[in-house]
Parts: structure tokens; sequence; C-alpha cells
């Protein structure tokens, strides 16, 4: 069995051979030139966001973004990653579309045995992050972790066991405190209610 066989089945692994070393190099050049672009430079930052993932998705990324590979990300339309996202992608993290993400939120789809003499192998469980979630600012999602659709993590959560669709969860660890309910539908924060003219005023500007 190859490493990256190992990787993909969730075995211990040792990410020192098989050219995963040149496959993490490649990465960094293209991670520290997303990293380096300018703000008025979309295109570019298209065409590299492509060769980071390998395919083109209308995604916007604010600079700075750190991964470990890129190639092991998949991520839907509409979704926006706000600055100083890192993505710990040994294994794979799969993100819906739609999907919001505050600054400085930390994936990581790897972990260490806590047995001492075998912590420098590294293991891997998958994340995924259903369509229309919300992910708060400074939330970590540790390895294993399913967030369902439209769910809200608040900010600075640690999110070690999966959360169901539908749910606002928030703390250390990450606990449902409710379901998002009729009155979100009604209510955008605390007693500001949702009018019709702010929908139609938002819809005009975006028009412009």
């Amino acid at each position: 069995m190859s490493m990256r066989d190992r990787i993909r089945e969730g075995k211990l692994f040792t990410d020192e051979c098989d050219r995963l070393p040149e496959d993490r190099l490649k990465a960094k050049k293209l991670m520290r030139a997303y990293n380096r672009t300018e703000p008025d430079e979309i295109e570019q930052r298209t065409q590299l966001l492509t060769q980071i993932f390998g395919k083109f998705t209308k995604v916007w990324i604010e600079p700075p973004f750190y991964f470990c590979y890129g190639t092991n990300i998949t991520i839907g339309d509409g979704t926006y990653i706000n600055f100083n996202c890192n993505f710990v992608d040994d294994g794979k993290i799969k993100i819906g579309s739609g999907v919001l993400f505050g600054p400085a939120v930390t994936i990581a789809t790897v972990g260490h045995p806590i047995n001492p003499q075998m912590r420098e192998y590294m293991y891997t469980d998958p994340v995924t992050i259903e369509d229309n979630c919300w992910i708060g600012a400074g939330v970590v999602i540790c390895p294993g972790v399913v967030i369902g659709k439209n769910s809200v993590i608040g900010a600075g959560s640690v999110v070690v066991h999966s959360i169901p669709e539908n749910s606002v969860a928030v703390g250390n660890p990450c606990q449902v405190i409710r379901a998002i309910s009729e009155q979100d539908k009604q209510y955008y924060y605390k007693d500001r209610k949702i009018e019709a003219s702010d929908l139609e005023e938002e819809a005009k500007l975006r028009e412009k």
C-alpha cells in the first residue's frame, strides 16, 4: 500500500515520501503567489485558484489564505472565505455552495496519536461543510466533522463533533444551542426586523 493510499484510508502515515514533499512545495509556491496578488488582480486570482484546487470554482477568497496541498479541497460556487483562513488539507475538505467564512477559521483534517511514542505519525479524517453554512471568526473545525446545511457556528467555537443541519451552535466544545427558527426569517439581529424595503434596496444596489 502506498503512503497516499494510507492517507486516503485514514491509516497512520508519514508525509516525507511518495512525492508528497514535492506536492507541498508546489502548493506553497501557488499559495505565496496568490497571497501576493493585488486587490484588483481578479483574473490572476481566479487563474491561481483554478491551479490550487485543480478546477474552476466561483469562490471569493481574501488573502492571505493558507493550505497544505489545495488539491484536497473542493468548494462550491458562491462561497466566501475571509482573510487568514487555514485549511490543513492532508485529508479531504469538502465545502458546499454559499458558505460564508469569517476571518481566521481553521479546518484540520489531520491528527496525531495520543501515544507519545507514535506521535510522529499522522492520520486523516475528512471534513464536510454543507451548503449555506456560516462559520464565524476564529472557529476551529477538527478532523471528521460534518456541519449540516444552513447551520451557523458562533465565533471562537471549537467544533469536535458533527453539527446537524439548520442549527445554531457555539462554544468549546461546540454545542447546538437552538434550531434556526421562523423568527430568524423575520429578524436579522436581536430586535432588528427584516423589512421588505431593505431587500428591495439591496437588490437595486446589486444591479448597479
